[in-house]
């Protein structure tokens, strides 16, 4: 033996790497990408490769410059880009969202140490940052229009919008929320494409159920606590996008199962304290964002205590 590597136990080998786990995100997140160029056009697709490009350049371009090991291999930098760019409108101007991939990859990735070191979720952290400064076009949202590729540029609010004015009278329908059929970022509005992915990556075993369950599950009792529209509350705004592919982020959220839960309630409580007595309509980027840096003490708090015995000196 040339080489002894001595590390602290526990000791695990899964047959999983960066890449294969990035390349089923990838995939769950596909009917995503799918509904946001049914519901809002091609545009949508220039946004999405406009991120995903300018992530893995910049990513590129760090590691070049600080002289690091390459890694867009892994293909982290385009899970980031296109959680980002379902995270934007569709009429975003892509100097914008340029500036927000620039943002997700260097100052919140690879400032931090790169992949598995990153105190926040990219996406949501550069989308809050987006939103702070520009906060016209971060909250202009296109109409609909399923099928049309190159649909007109009109706008219109956002459930969750009318449910802040108390405009129930144009709330669209369950239907049409679940299905996407709604204003809103590109990949947020079809609750069933989210969740047809959400489904893949537990069944692929990428993520548990505790964060997005916990998490959905805070919503919904709050909503209903709150005498609001359940079914409207759960089914509109980043929500089903949020629980199971921002928060479920493994650099950002606690490992242990009682901790992912308790992440997760914290997520649901401060989205609710947002979009019912916020500024903001929405509130589950800057709820990822709140627990992301709670994180450490979550686990600390709920990490497993190993057994010490007494030891028999007779």
């Amino acid at each position: 033996m040339n080489k002894l590597i001595a590390t602290a136990s526990p000791h695990f080998h899964r047959p999983r790497t960066t890449r294969s786990i990035m390349l089923d995100v990838i995939i769950a997140l596909i009917p995503a990408v799918i509904a946001s160029v049914i519901f809002f056009g091609l545009r949508s697709l220039l946004v999405l490769v406009d991120c995903v490009a300018v992530c893995v350049f910049s990513e590129w371009g760090f590691e070049k410059i600080c002289k690091k090991e390459n890694t867009i291999g892994d293909l982290s930098a385009v899970v980031t880009g296109v959680i980002l760019a379902l995270n934007l409108p569709v009429d975003v101007p892509l100097w914008q969202a340029t500036l927000g991939a620039v943002i997700a990859i260097v100052v919140i990735k690879q400032l931090f140490g790169g992949i598995g070191q990153n105190f926040a979720n990219p996406a949501a952290t550069a989308r809050i940052v987006l939103m702070t400064a520009f906060s016209g076009t971060m909250t202009s949202w296109a109409v609909p229009q399923a099928f049309n590729l190159l649909p007109d540029a009109t706008t219109g609010a956002t459930p969750l919008a009318l449910m802040t004015k108390g405009d129930l009278t144009h709330l669209p329908s369950y239907l049409d929320m679940f299905l996407g059929n709604t204003g809103g970022c590109l990949g947020e509005t079809s609750v069933l494409a989210l969740v047809l992915g959400g489904l893949y990556l537990l069944f692929r075993g990428v993520i548990t159920w505790h964060i997005p369950v916990s998490f959905i599950g805070t919503v919904a009792l709050m909503s209903l606590v709150c005498g609001q529209d359940v079914l409207a509350q759960v089914l509109s705004g980043g929500l089903m996008i949020g629980a199971f592919f921002m928060a479920t982020d493994y650099s950002s959220s606690p490992a242990t199962k009682w901790g992912k839960i308790i992440y997760g309630v914290g997520c649901g409580l401060i989205t609710i304290l947002i979009r019912f007595w916020g500024n903001f309509p929405e509130g589950v980027s800057f709820a990822l964002l709140i627990m992301s840096i709670l994180t450490p003490y979550i686990e600390k708090l709920t990490r497993s205590k190993p057994l010490v015995g007494e030891v028999d000196e007779s």
